[in-house]
């Protein structure tokens, strides 16, 4: 089911458009070293086949699992000899370029400079830490998509029709194609290996549902709906679990999520917004977890990235809670909303430019560095809203020192305390 053409390629629509680098490669027919960053199963292979189909071109792939400096200098020596004598030119294909250590990497070099071959290198991995920086300054680093529900459901389809694949002769119940979708997770090779296998179970019926998918893929369908009250109510059911300190609730609606295939980036957000939400300053530290595991999630992917989201998510059903942060933004927000601006008071305007003296713009701002403990009695909100208490720290945790600390400032700034 390789595409033949950039016609047939499934995704990837910002790289395969009018005038796009992949365009100009295959219209163009020039050389052109490119490095195709991507999750498995987004279509870096079939990229690479693509163009040197399209165009023509010697097309050697080479895998940095298995070759190593002798293989990648064999085929550059035979990519030359072929330019020069009949002006064929090579694209050379290296899967998985960032399990090539440096040496590896470094005997690419010469052919890329010289365009002896046109280069595409594949990776999982951020080409930032994993690819030398002269390779990957010599060429173009184009980023792969995960494949969208709909661009599996049209890569399922064509193999269920298509001559090249099933060509008519097994039937996907829908409920059963909806779970194939789940189980790819964005991945079209793993979609269409999992077809494959349950093809080979329905052949006496002909017919794969639910059940026949399950027996070939070993996995469970498990009841989740990404765009269904399911999502809403597990994904709810969830935080309401950190929310509540129940981390064991909290480890099965996280573990049923990846299970059913929801984006972790979506749960990674959902961990930063609640790492401020319901624990803000009780645990300043949970939102750099919470941070840190979307970062992990971008870097590393999945099935790998459960373990940092595991991570987070016991760091903050563990910590101490408050909601003292939405709530003090909440309170502001709505203060703002029903007219309580006022203008900035004066000694606080902008008194850089020429002029502003003039107009009493800064005068009599009293400059904190210059006062004991750094604060000092000046009114910093506009009128309407002076003397208004949004934060109101709680007890909890380490909230409750800041609390403290937020009566001896507040205290200064209103005159109730000596500086």
């Amino acid at each position: 089911m390789r595409p033949g053409g950039l016609d047939e390629v499934v995704g990837q629509e910002h790289l395969l458009g009018p005038g796009t680098p992949i365009r100009q490669l295959v219209d163009r027919d020039a050389p052109m070293s490119l490095v195709l960053w991507g999750p498995p199963g987004t279509g870096k292979t079939t990229l690479a086949y693509v163009v040197a189909g399209v165009t023509r071109r010697r097309f050697v792939e080479i895998s940095a699992v298995s070759d190593g400096v002798k293989r990648v200098r064999a085929e550059i020596d035979l990519a030359r000899r072929e330019l020069g004598m009949t002006g064929r030119q090579t694209v050379l294909f290296v899967d998985e370029v960032h399990r090539f250590n440096k040496a590896q990497q470094d005997a690419l070099l010469p052919a890329v400079e010289n365009r002896w071959v046109s280069f595409i290198g594949a990776t999982t991995e951020n080409p930032f830490f994993s690819v030398i920086s002269p390779l990957l300054s010599r060429s173009l680093l184009l980023t792969l998509e995960p494949l969208g529900d709909d661009h599996l459901r049209q890569v399922i389809d064509r193999a269920l029709t298509d001559e090249r694949g099933l060509g008519g002769r097994v039937e996907l119940a829908p409920e059963a194609e909806d779970h194939l979708i789940r189980l790819a997770g964005g991945d079209a090779r793993r979609a269409l290996t999992y077809l494959e296998a349950a093809a080979l179970v329905a052949d006496g019926t002909g017919v794969i549902d639910v059940d026949v998918l399950e027996k070939a893929v070993d996995r469970a369908a498990v009841r989740y709906d990404r765009e269904g009250d399911q999502h809403y109510d597990v994904v709810s059911a969830f935080i309401k679990s950190i929310r509540g300190s129940d981390v064991d609730a909290a480890l099965h609606y996280l573990a049923r999520m990846l299970e059913a295939g929801e984006d972790p980036r979506f749960i990674a957000r959902r961990l930063i917004v609640h790492a401020s939400e319901d624990v803000g300053m009780a645990d300043p530290t949970a939102l750099q977890t919470a941070t840190a595991a979307a970062q992990a999630v971008e870097f590393v992917g999945l099935p790998e990235a459960r373990i940092n989201l595991a991570q987070a998510v016991i760091h903050l059903s563990l910590a101490p809670k408050s909601n003292a942060v939405v709530t003090a933004i909440g309170e502001a927000v709505a203060d703002v909303k029903k007219g309580l601006v006022g203008p900035v008071p004066p000694h606080l305007r902008d008194s850089h430019y020429k002029g502003a003296a003039k107009i009493g713009h800064g005068e009599g701002y009293k400059y904190p560095h210059d006062h004991p403990g750094g604060v000092v009695r000046q009114q910093y909100a506009p009128d309407p809203v002076a003397g208004r208490r949004y934060y109101r720290p709680t007890r909890h945790g380490a909230e409750a020192r800041w609390s403290d600390v937020l009566e001896r400032i507040r205290a200064v700034l209103r005159g109730r305390r000596e500086e």
